[in-house]
């Protein structure tokens, strides 16, 4: 990866300075971006990494410190994780996503028409909420992420989504991942839902060996990255 430019951005949101990991290929015509969103534990070295991935496969890659306003706090204990996903309300969250498609919007090298989302765990509830309040995210794949109850955001939903679940997930129950496949059939929305038998929540993250499914998560990314390339092309 020693050829990816990598660097951490600030830029300013509602009533805060957001700061990002930016990185990319370097090249200068533009290029479809994508927004990587943080699980609970902060901006990581796993997300970190994620976005690497993706800067690889030729897109620019943001992730943003959805805790900028909580001190750019980033931890390894659950108990902590999620005093701060709770401290986060999601108006906030939604405000400083939605700051950052305009950063990218801005942003030399970025093409301001594909701008995608991905993310997983609490990111992935964000992932599936930010294009139901931006009509300007063209793409958007959540992995294992709350759906909201009532299901009402759905019908605002303004891009195609791929939701990626875990069948063993602790967090998210079957009935959830069915009333999105039902919000979706309601709204005449563009989504299609892959389930994993066997497979746990966070089942992607490699860093945990405790719930990480390789078989399955290869497979998740490999199904991500088609979905990018179909409608971010």
């Amino acid at each position: 990866m020693a050829d990816l430019v990598e660097t951490m951005v600030q830029f300013p949101g509602e009533g805060v300075t957001i700061r990002a990991f930016m990185v990319s290929k370097g090249a200068k015509e533009p290029r479809p971006a994508i927004i990587v969103v943080q699980e609970w534990w902060g901006l990581n070295d796993h997300v970190k990494d994620i976005a690497r991935r993706l800067a690889n496969e030729g897109y620019v890659a943001m992730a943003p410190d959805l805790y900028s306003r909580l001190g750019h706090a980033v931890t390894t204990n659950a108990n902590e994780a999620g005093q701060l996903m709770n401290r986060l309300k999601q108006e906030d969250g939604l405000k400083d996503l939605t700051a950052t498609a305009a950063y990218l919007k801005s942003t030399p090298g970025v093409d301001a028409g594909r701008i995608g989302v991905i993310g997983f765990c609490m990111g992935g509830s964000y992932t599936l909420m930010l294009p139901c309040v931006n009509a300007e995210i063209k793409a958007a794949v959540p992995f294992y992420g709350q759906v909201p109850n009532p299901d009402s955001p759905i019908q605002n939903l303004a891009c195609p989504i791929l939701y990626i679940y875990g069948e063993d997930d602790g967090w998210i129950t079957r009935a959830d991942v069915q009333r999105l496949a039902g919000a979706l059939k309601k709204y005449g929305k563009t989504g299609e839902i892959k389930t994993y038998p066997g497979a746990p929540h966070a089942f992607f993250n490699d860093t945990r060996k405790e719930v990480y499914r390789p078989v399955e998560a290869a497979d998740a990314w490999g199904r991500a990255l088609d979905f990018f390339r179909q409608h971010l092309a």
